[in-house]
């Protein structure tokens, strides 16, 4: 990405963080571009449109061979460039830096690479963290952990020097530090101090990312009536079922007692391991092993909504296809590259298998949609504690480094999407309430066609062979 009509000052390769992609880092990359620099921003390994397998060394690797061939193909000048990178991503840049001169470095939010603070060996994606580079500049939100603040500030402490400085960007977390326009003044500081440029006071705007959330807000909005039409929902259908209603204590104690469970036999045995999906293993199988205590628990409610609701399990399933379908187009878009790939695609009815007794026990204890308090009683209210019981239960008892609470951004839309399909389709007439159920409706063309050529042949020289040249 450069800024078109200029000249260029200089370079900048940009590293996104874990499950991100380079759309998510545009604000950024805009950021830059604004100053006249070019602006490189790869999807490592597993992410985006490049396809796995992932590991950290892996994307280190792949990553430090794309600085070395870019340098090599002279379409980059060390002393005019600088390592840039969120997350995962930031110590990469890092770390990269610390094999590579460059110019400069500027890690936002970086990942832990120190066992300190809080933060235990097995949650660290990297353990041997490097000297950092001259000239670094390490960004973190102060409404970060406390853990992730002071092992950032740590790498500033291990410079004898002043040419590193530590910056907190108030009110910013580890995700909106990213669209953040103080962190964004920053970066550009940073690198105009380093890359003798002029001061520049251009901010991109907020508008796509604005337009890509109205966007979502729409679909949720529209889809919800069209579903209903499609499947042919009428607003004098009902259904009754009988029994007693499952107070949000018990409820809350099932959830807990199910969550101990899952956590105890994933400390000896994780049935997912074999999926090849980083982390998400131990998640998967989480949710498997938490679904499949739930239904033991309440095998005659699930038996009876088995038996009774295969037409509202067919509409189900085509409701939650299209609303995945719609949601992750509209992502892919506008901010983030959502679309199901190849291997996402392999990996779709296998995951879907395994995460339905959760989601179909979930949706059975919650019952019906009702309105007013009922619908806190039987909605959102058991989804926040049977998620906060899970979430703190694995925080407590579980070694692994990505918890559910990390992913709290990333499952929102997710938690949307199901509350409103539930919504429209939940009717199974699990024993445990009385309900009535009614359903609701440089310039020109072709230099900078050339430019794109020769980027993307570097990438894919990049990804085939690593900084040695040895097959990753």
């Amino acid at each position: 990405m450069e800024k078109q009509g200029g000249g260029t000052q200089g370079s900048v390769l940009l590293f996104h963080g874990i499950s991100a992609n380079k759309k998510f880092m545009a604000y950024l990359a805009r950021g830059f571009a604004e100053q006249g620099l070019r602006v490189y921003v790869p999807d490592l390994p597993g992410h985006g449109r490049t396809p796995g397998p992932f590991s950290p060394a892996r994307a280190e690797q792949c990553g430090e061979a794309l600085v070395r061939e870019l340098l090599t193909r002279g379409l980059i000048s060390p002393d005019r460039t600088i390592l840039a990178g969120h997350s995962m991503g930031g110590a990469i840049a890092i770390r990269v830096a610390a094999h590579v001169p460059v110019a400069g470095v500027i890690a936002i939010s970086p990942a832990p690479m120190r066992a300190a603070h809080g933060v235990t060996p097995e949650k660290l994606l990297f353990s041997d963290p490097p000297i950092l580079a001259p000239h670094s500049l390490v960004m973190v939100g102060s409404l970060e952990l406390e853990s992730m603040r002071r092992n950032a500030a740590d790498l500033i402490a291990m410079r004898s020097d002043a040419t590193a400085i530590y910056v907190e960007i108030p009110g910013a977390s580890h995700v909106s530090v990213l669209f953040n326009r103080a962190a964004m003044l920053s970066a550009q500081g940073w690198s105009s101090q380093v890359l003798h440029l002029p001061p520049t006071a251009a901010l991109p705007s907020h508008r796509p990312l604005i337009g890509a959330l109205a966007g979502f807000v729409g679909i949720l909005l529209i889809a919800g009536p069209f579903l209903r039409e499609t499947t042919g929902k009428n607003r004098s259908e009902e259904m009754d079922a009988t029994g007693a209603v499952i107070s949000m204590r018990r409820l809350f104690l099932e959830f807990a007692a199910g969550s101990i469970l899952a956590v105890l036999v994933l400390r000896f045995w994780i049935p997912l391991k074999a999926i090849g999906l980083f982390q998400g293993d131990y998640l998967g199988s989480f949710l498997l092993l938490l679904g499949a205590a739930l239904i033991l628990m309440h095998w005659n409610s699930i038996r009876v909504a088995l038996t009774n609701s295969s037409r509202h399990l067919l509409a189900a399933a085509f409701v939650g296809v299209v609303l995945l379908l719609l949601s992750t187009a509209w992502f892919d878009l506008t901010f983030y590259e959502a679309w199901l790939t190849t291997a996402k695609w392999a990996r779709f009815p296998f995951l879907l298998a395994v995460l339905l007794p959760y989601h179909f026990a979930e949706e059975t204890l919650l019952g019906p949609p009702q309105r007013g308090k009922a619908e806190e009683r039987h909605g959102h209210r058991p989804r926040r504690n049977g998620f906060g019981s899970g979430d703190g239960t694995i925080r407590c008892y579980t070694p692994r480094g990505l918890l559910p609470g990390d992913l709290s951004p990333h499952l929102a839309p997710h938690h949307v999407r199901t509350h409103q399909q539930g919504n429209s389709w939940r009717g199974f007439p699990a024993q445990g309430w009385n309900w009535k159920r009614s359903a609701r409706h440089n310039h020109g063309p072709d230099s900078n066609r050339r430019r794109r050529t020769v980027r993307r042949d570097v990438w894919r020289a990049t990804c085939a062979r690593g900084p040695q040249g040895q097959s990753f």
